[in-house]
């Protein structure tokens, strides 16, 4: 099994559809940038909505192959559907324009150096799950669209499909859902999936059990706050007013099993000032080769495109040394949690994540001008090869199959279901809520 490409996404789910008339749904809610349609598919006629966000971010494809795995799995057992009162509303990809620019690894081989190669994700202001200006003020028409479908269905639960590159698997929640650690703990261990005890994305976030995270209320901040912390509105928390139980659910495409480890670090001082010494270093290097890049570049939405990121990457890399390094005061005042040996192998991780991508983006813009006259290239590729290989043999990362990764996330996805179900079942019948009538929710047997 491999990644499904955008036009893919349409064309598998259209057959579903046409398959399942009476059952199942696709039309078009929306429209790309680029002018590409955003299809949701909607499974089953229950009273109470759940939505599916696939491809919220451009580099993370293993969503779309989840959503139509469970539209399968939805129309299979009506258990999901009639018997739970429930519609299960499936966006296939909430980034196709971005989708189609990692079209270079989406399809195979799986390799780290193949990935960083052709790897786009567009600068933090064009994401679409982010909303940096306040709904009312949205932007993109991709995040207008998802929010008007958030407002249309007033979903019970919506599920947001991530993907890790390198690391483990985590689940980041706004409510509180008791009994979702241990299915994780579960379906990872079936699965073969290593559980980030300690995610950089979460380093503040409450945690609610290992691997399960609270996302706490947006907050004012700067760019490389909102960046680095999900500290802005977002369309996670757009439908709070409705009682929307909202599920982030990380599916990694390379497991460590050091994520894993929540062991107490032998010398925690001293690995964050290794950590904040090579991610100065690297970005040091990364500006000084983007310097000599920049005036051959031609101008263009294409490289402006490109250089969204870059700016983005190389804004924030030093803001987080600072933050990591023991020695240096980074100005805000607030000390790191205690660490774990997940903590550091995940910081590690994600500096290194931060370099890769640039050097990517970078060894993008010279390839796409068709001349390397500042002589940038051999140094990419130099690069890109280290980090890389510091990946593959210094932190053991090991390529997760893909029918692996969508089959967890589509376990977690249900898990969440079941227990947002019970949950608004049980305050339906308290009075508390409006979540709609009772309904019985099936357990989900793996």
């Amino acid at each position: 099994m491999r990644y499904p490409t955008a036009d893919e996404l349409g064309a598998r789910a259209a057959a579903l559809a046409a398959r399942h008339p009476g059952t199942a749904r696709l039309r078009r809610v929306g429209t790309s940038r680029a002018g590409a349609p955003l299809w949701l598919l909607a499974v089953g006629h229950g009273s109470r909505q759940a939505l599916i966000v696939a491809g919220p971010h451009a580099n993370e494809p293993v969503g779309g192959a989840t959503a139509l795995r469970l539209a399968e799995r939805a129309l299979a057992d009506p258990r999901l559907t009639e018997g739970a009162d429930a519609t299960w509303n499936l966006l296939l990809c909430l980034d196709p324009d971005g989708l189609r620019r990692n079209e270079g690894w989406l399809t195979g081989p799986y390799t780290l150096g193949r990935y960083a190669r052709h790897f786009y994700r567009p600068g933090f202001l064009e994401q679409p799950e982010w909303l940096p200006d306040g709904a009312e003020r949205a932007a993109l028409p991709e995040t207008r669209a998802l929010l008007a479908l958030q407002d249309e269905l007033r979903p019970f639960l919506q599920c947001s499909l991530h993907g890790v590159d390198v690391g483990g698997g985590f689940v980041e929640v706004t409510h509180h859902l008791p009994g979702l650690p241990q299915r994780l703990a579960h379906t990872a261990a079936r699965l073969g999936i290593p559980r980030e005890l300690g995610p950089y994305d979460a380093l503040y976030w409450p945690e609610l059990g290992p691997a399960v995270y609270r996302i706490p209320p947006p907050r004012r901040g700067d760019l490389t706050e909102a960046i680095t912390e999900a500290a802005v509105e977002s369309t996670w928390c757009h439908p709070n007013r409705y009682g929307t139980v909202t599920a982030v659910v990380e599916a990694p495409m390379w497991g460590v099993a050091a994520v894993a480890d929540g062991s107490p670090p032998g010398d925690p001082r001293a690995v964050l000032r290794r950590v904040s010494l090579a991610l100065r270093r690297d970005t040091r290097t990364l500006r000084l080769l983007l310097a000599r890049i920049r005036p051959h570049l031609a101008a263009g939405p294409d490289t402006d495109r490109l250089l969204a990121p870059v700016e983005d990457y190389l804004l924030v890399c030093p803001r987080l040394a600072d933050t990591w390094d023991p020695d240096t005061d980074d100005g805000t005042g607030r000390p790191l949690p205690p660490l774990s040996t997940s903590h550091l192998t995940t910081l590690r991780i994600a500096a290194r994540r931060l370099v890769l991508r640039t050097a990517g983006l970078l060894h993008q813009l010279v390839r796409g001008a068709g001349r390397d006259p500042a002589g940038a290239l051999p140094e990419l590729e130099r690069l890109l090869d280290a980090w890389c290989a510091d990946y593959r043999d210094g932190c053991a990362a090991r390529w997760i199959p893909v029918a692996r990764q969508a089959e967890y996330q589509a376990r977690m996805v249900l898990a969440a279901f079941e227990l947002a179900g019970r949950q608004a079942s049980a305050l339906s019948r308290s009075g508390e809520s409006g979540w709609g009538a009772p309904a019985a929710v099936p357990m989900h047997r793996e």
